[in-house]
């Protein structure tokens, strides 16, 4: 650690230093090779802002400000030394790291044909994020070039010649899951600030041609550390250079409620805690019990489109919403129990069911990398696949539809305590539904890459969801083999019944007086229990 005044790099290693308000930080590399044409300097703190410079009083023109910041230095003939200065924002002290990468005539220059920021030279990526997605833009480079020479033109053709010919690959570097510490994020931003370092750690997301725009979305990961940059890359020469590496948890470490280590409202957890304790005893007992298994399936299927709905057609809060999803889940799980119990009709409850498990087939398959596929951009491409994947499974089942509510009741139900679980930790699992859900809520959001880590804690949680969902299919399956498919109709059974009773006269159900007035009777007995006795009258002995 260096808090001193003057801080001593040397190229292509990191030094982490304290920075304060109050006394800038002098960075200083000396003995700089005549071979070396451009130094590109960045420092990098974790939630507070600090200030890069070339001069101990900034100016707009020649400081940055933010968390991941850089400025280029393009070097003079003869020059073997140069000197930037740090500080923070912060009356307190902030840790950060500091490098400085060197680069030679014939690499590319990152930002060396910025037009849109405030630097002439700005190798900075700039990222803006919300809950859904996150969203990073930077300047077009340009061509190396000798010391004391003049700068390629940005703009004095479109031929090899010129900076059109240049790529940039874009890379993207999951932290650790539920690690928010500072020494954790300085550790691993080096592993995303130099060119081959980039390229064995970081996963390329895309390309990009001079002719494409520099903004590229990705979906938001509350909670979770990504580290973006960008590598530009000339052909002609085969050489590349490194933009500044971004971070961001897409939260707030600052806010009292709902920052980056409490992220899920009391409400959600309230909510898919309920949830997955019916879930869990769907998974395992719902084809014996088949009007809660109606009931979780309605709940879902009407709370679902419900919460769609008036999300997108009203300025509730969240708060709000989720209550009157829950209603409606309720009542449409209600609704789908009545409608089984009056018309009989298992097509319809089976239809719902395998809708449901559709659907969470054909968000598994989009969860996956197929769903990052250009083609998938398109809504009407993306929405037709989705929906013949989804229709595949009711489908397929048609014929068998004891199995297909076995085994939409068990993978289902699991994916509930998934749900639940990720309320609590994080899990990458839990976007196989929010992605959709985010998809059919933001209009712009077919446009974000929707990659996401997969690391121990994902893969202890899969191993959970499957073992659940294995148990509880297999447990349906043998208790279930020697029963009737599905439960007698409760509406014509009790007709049925009804129709014997009043024929047969021998039928000791027969001598049973209705309904009404049996209720009659009871009312009588128990008013006569509280009435009060009455005198008898004139008593006399009994005369022999």
């Amino acid at each position: 650690f260096c808090n001193a005044g003057l801080l001593e790099l040397s190229l292509g290693k990191f030094r982490n230093v304290l920075l304060n308000q109050t006394n800038p930080v002098e960075a200083v590399i000396r003995n700089i090779a005549s071979n070396v044409t451009v130094v590109i300097f960045q420092v990098h703190a974790q939630q507070s802002n600090v200030v890069i410079s070339f001069d101990k009083n900034p100016s707009m023109n020649s400081s940055g400000t933010g968390v991941d910041k850089g400025l280029v230095s393009i070097l003079r003939p003869q020059q073997s030394i140069c000197t930037w200065y740090l500080r923070s924002l912060d009356a307190s002290q902030v840790l950060s790291t500091a490098i400085s990468i060197p680069y030679m005539e014939k690499d590319p220059i990152p930002g060396g044909c910025n037009l849109e920021f405030d630097l002439e030279v700005d190798p900075n990526i700039y990222l803006d994020y919300t809950l859904v997605d996150t969203h990073i833009k930077f300047a077009p480079a340009n061509l190396g070039y000798t010391r004391g020479a003049n700068p390629p033109s940005c703009d004095s053709g479109t031929g090899q010649n010129s900076r059109w010919r240049l790529r940039y690959d874009v890379y993207q570097y999951f932290l650790p899951e539920n690690d928010l510490s500072e020494m954790v994020l300085m550790n691993h931003i080096r592993k995303m600030s130099e060119v081959q370092s980039i390229k064995a750690n970081g996963i390329k997301m895309l390309t990009l041609t001079t002719d494409d725009k520099t903004n590229i979305y990705f979906s938001s990961l509350p909670g979770q550390g990504v580290i973006y940059n960008v590598i530009v890359w000339d052909p002609f020469w085969n050489t590349s250079a490194a933009y500044i590496p971004v971070h961001t948890y897409a939260c707030s470490f600052a806010d009292l409620v709902d920052n980056c280590s409490s992220l899920s409202k009391l409400s959600t957890k309230v909510f898919f805690t309920a949830f997955a304790i019916l879930g869990l005893f769907t998974c395992f007992f719902g084809h014996r019990f088949w009007k809660t298994d109606l009931f979780f399936m309605g709940f879902i299927f009407a709370g679902f489109f419900f919460f769609v709905f008036i999300t997108r057609v009203t300025g509730l809060g969240y708060d709000v919403r989720l209550i009157l999803t829950a209603v409606a889940g309720i009542i449409g799980g209600l609704f789908l129990v009545a409608s089984w119990w009056r018309f009989g009709s298992v097509l319809l409850s089976m239809f719902v069911i395998g809708l449901v498990l559709g659907f969470l087939f054909s968000s598994t398959v989009f969860f996956t990398p197929l769903g990052d596929y250009r083609v998938f951009r398109d809504d009407a491409v993306f929405w037709v696949t989705f929906s013949s994947v989804a229709l595949m499974i009711p489908v397929l089942f048609v014929g068998c539809p004891r199995i297909l509510n076995i085994l939409a009741s068990g993978i289902v139900g699991s994916y509930a305590v998934i749900l639940a679980i990720a309320c609590y930790v994080y899990t990458s699992l839990a976007y196989i539904t929010l992605d959709l859900l985010r998809r059919i809520l933001n209009d712009y959001f077919s446009r974000a890459y929707t990659n996401v880590p997969f690391q121990t804690n994902d893969f202890i949680i899969l191993s959970v969801w499957a073992m659940l969902a294995l148990s509880g299919v297999t447990v349906q399956l043998r208790r279930e083999r020697s029963e009737v498919p599905f439960p007698p109709h409760p509406y014509f059974t009790w007709k049925r019944e009804r129709e014997r009773r009043s024929t047969n006269v021998l039928d000791p159900s027969h001598h049973i007086p209705p309904l009404r007035e049996r209720i009659h009777n009871k009312l009588l007995n128990i008013k006569e229990f509280f009435q009060k006795e009455q005198p008898a009258g004139e008593r006399t002995p009994l005369l022999l």
